[in-house]
Order: structure tokens, then C-alpha cells, then sequence
């Protein structure tokens, strides 16, 4: 009975233990699988961790070229083929670069003309391994117009062949407007802080004698009157300190227009006044100061002229510069005049036939303190303040002269 027992198990012991041993083998397989598939996930959250810093990277860096007003650009040595990656330029009056790449040749005659060949050179030198950097700054002529913008550019080469010879340059560009109206102004600040030292020692310089010689003058003169018995040398000194007094008044007259002017606290009185009278009062003031050989007369275009403007500086513009040409006319004759008003301007002018003015002084002698002559009394203020009050009125004063042949002094403003 036991024997026959054994016999019918025995096929089931058997099937038994295959099934173990296929278990096994299967959970070992399942247990290698997920440790692989562990791997594998991993690797995959690693390589999207990765890809997500590139992105946001990515994202960061256009972020920056963006807020910066930055375009990036490589080069092709062999080709010297220019091709933007990131253009966050203003795009506003920009030259635009072709998608597909420029030729360096090309996009540099998109320059203007005094930049385009050193911008040029120093492409070709860094494109030939003559240099390592690129740095320049230039003017971009803006399509159809006259116009320009400023831009700078930095290069290096990034990658050379087994020679040494450069086959990638990396570059980036952005506009300096801003910057180089700074710039500018800050020269134009530091020139005129320049200037005013100038004239201020020039100032100095200048009041020092001309306030002093009129003042020791009128010291002297008036020192000496009363030891003066007889009527007529009493009158003629008093007359000379009188002429003294009104030179030292007229000087700093003109120092202290010239100050209100600059600093702005001069204000613009407008009235309505004949021209003609005008004209005629300053001819007769200075009817008695003309050298005999001289004639003072004037030339109106009209009978009768009503203007709307600043009398006060007109007369004053007008007092400096029949001064000036009485002063230095000898012989012959000034008149002063003006022409019919056209497009409501004013043309008024002063003629002399005195000695003239060299053509390279023309502009000099509407500077301050500029004198022709040293040994000619003046400050050298007269023609400087005629061109501040013309300004001032929204014209302009200038001149026509030939050495030997006389000049004509102008005044010309809106009315």
C-alpha cells in the first residue's frame, strides 16, 4: 500500500519544483528589470533636469541680449560669412541683416563712409589670425535718409584648426546713441568749463586795464581842478573826465547785459517804435565824435517804419556798431540803413569806408575780448554783446568786408 503511494506523488514532486524554479528565475528577471528600469529613469530624469537648466539657460541668456538691446553674431572665416543668431536691437531706423548671412564687405558698407574701412580692416584681421579680438565703435548710415545711429561691436575667435587658423569668431553688437550723447555732452560741458576759465582770465585780464584807464583819468583831471584858474582849460577838463566817465559806464554796462543775458534773468521788454527815429538819434550821437574828412548820414528804406521788438537792445545793437565804424574810419563816409522788411525780418545795417577786415578774422572779431588792434581803446566787448542781444531777439549779427575797401556791419532780426 505504501509503495504504491510513493509511485502516484512521485510526478507531482516533480511538476512542483519546476514551478519553483520557473518562479524564481521570473522574480529574479522582474527584480533585474526594475533595477534597470530604476536606472533608466534616473538617467531620464537627469537628461530632462539637464534639458530643463539648457532651456531656462536659453531662456535667461535672450532675457539679457533682450534687456541689454544686444545682437549676437558668428563669423565664417573661410566665407567671411556674418550670420545673426539674437537681434534685440531698437529696431527702429535699424539696418536690418539678412536672415540666411552677409558678406563682411557688405555689411560694412552699410557704414558710414569715414568707418567703414578701418571696421573693415580689423573684420579682415581678425578673420585672418592677424588679431584675437575684435573691438570697434561706428556710425550705421539709417536706410534712405542722412541719418545715422551709433553702434559697437566686440569679436573673438572661438575655435582654430590643427594650422593654428581661426574657424569661428563670435561677436556681439548694440546701439551707443545714449551713450555717445553722454559723451558729447560731457565735452561740451568740460569745453565750456574750459572757456569760462578762459574768459574769465581773459576778464580779469581785460577790466583790469580798461577800467583802470579811463579811472585814472578821471583821478588825474579831477585831482588837478581845482589849481585850474582859467575858465577854458577848467571846461576842457571837465569835458575829458566827463568822456572818461561815460567810457568807464559804457564798459561796465556792457559787462553787466553781457551777465544778465547768460545767466537769464534779463527779460524782453517788446514795444512798437518808429525805425526810422531810432536810427536818427544814434546818427546824431555820434554826429560830434566823426574825424572831419568823415560824412555821417543814413539810407531808410521807408519814409516811416513801425516795428514790434526790444527797443532797448535794437539801440543798443545800434550804438555798438556805428561806434565801431566811426572808430576805425578816417576819411570817406558811414551810413547807416536798412533794407525793406522781407518774410518779417529786418535787415538793418551800418556801411563805413574805413580800413577793413582780413577774411580769417571775420568770426574772431564777434568774440569776447578779441581786439584787432590793442593799441584802439575798447574792452573788446562791443561786437561780442551785438551778437548775445541779436540772440537774444532770435536774429543774428554778422559782416562784409575787403581789406582797404571798408565794411558793412549787419543786424538782422525778426519783427
Amino acid at each position: 500500500m505504501i509503495q504504491l503511494t510513493l509511485q502516484i506523488n512521485q510526478p507531482f514532486y516533480q511538476s512542483d519544483l519546476a514551478f519553483w524554479v520557473v518562479g524564481l528565475v521570473v522574480v529574479l528577471l522582474l527584480i533585474v528589470l526594475f533595477f534597470i528600469q530604476r536606472k533608466a529613469s534616473r538617467k531620464l530624469r537627469e537628461e530632462l533636469s539637464q534639458l530643463s537648466k539648457l532651456t531656462k539657460k536659453n531662456v535667461e541668456y535672450e532675457f539679457v541680449l533682450k534687456a541689454m538691446r544686444l545682437s549676437t553674431w558668428h563669423i565664417d572665416p573661410a566665407t567671411m560669412i556674418v550670420t545673426y543668431d539674437y537681434d534685440f536691437r531698437d529696431q527702429r531706423n535699424l539696418w536690418i541683416p539678412q536672415p540666411e548671412g552677409d558678406n563682411v564687405m557688405e555689411t560694412c558698407s552699410q557704414l558710414v563712409a569715414e568707418d567703414a574701412a578701418r571696421v573693415s580692416k580689423a573684420l579682415e584681421d581678425i578673420c585672418a589670425g592677424r588679431t584675437e579680438e575684435y573691438h570697434e565703435q561706428y556710425r550705421v548710415q539709417i536706410p534712405h535718409t542722412n541719418k545715422f545711429y551709433w553702434e559697437e561691436s566686440f569679436a573673438i575667435v572661438t575655435k582654430r584648426d590643427a594650422d593654428g587658423h581661426p574657424t569661428s569668431i563670435v561677436g556681439t553688437s548694440m546701439r551707443i546713441d545714449e551713450r555717445k550723447s553722454m559723451e558729447d555732452a560731457l565735452v561740451h560741458a568740460r569745453n565750456k568749463a574750459e572757456e569760462s576759465d578762459r574768459l574769465k582770465s581773459a576778464f580779469i585780464a581785460n577790466m583790469s586795464h580798461e577800467i583802470r584807464t579811463p579811472l585814472n583819468a578821471i583821478i588825474g583831471f579831477t585831482s588837478v581842478l581845482p589849481d585850474i584858474k582859467r575858465a577854458e582849460e577848467r571846461r576842457k577838463l571837465i569835458d575829458l573826465i566827463q568822456e572818461n566817465n561815460q567810457k568807464l559806464l559804457s564798459i561796465i554796462e556792457d559787462v553787466m547785459s553781457i551777465s544778465k543775458i547768460e545767466a537769464g534773468n534779463d527779460q524782453l521788454t517788446m514795444t512798437s517804435f518808429d525805425l526810422n527815429y531810432i536810427l536818427t538819434q544814434a546818427v546824431d550821437r555820434y554826429a560830434a565824435k566823426i574825424q572831419p574828412e568823415v560824412t555821417l548820414g543814413t539810407q531808410f528804406a521807408r519814409e516811416s517804419l513801425y516795428v514790434t521788438t526790444d527797443m532797448g537792445r535794437v539801440q543798443t545793437v545800434i550804438d555798438h556798431l556805428l561806434s565801431n565804424a566811426v572808430k576805425f574810419t578816417a576819411k570817406g563816409s558811414v551810413t547807416v540803413g536798412y533794407d525793406i522788411p522781407h518774410e518779417g525780418r529786418m535787415h538793418i545795417w551800418v556801411k563805413d569806408t574805413g580800413k577793413g577786415v582780413p577774411p580769417e578774422l571775420h568770426e574772431r572779431i564777434f568774440e569776447r575780448f578779441y581786439k584787432e588792434n590793442e593799441f584802439v581803446p575798447g574792452a573788446g566787448l562791443g561786437l561780442s554783446l551785438c551778437r548775445t542781444l541779436a540772440y537774444s531777439l532770435g536774429g543774428n549779427v554778422g559782416m562784409e568786408s575787403k581789406v582797404g575797401s571798408g565794411s558793412t556791419f549787419w543786424f538782422d532780426l525778426p519783427v
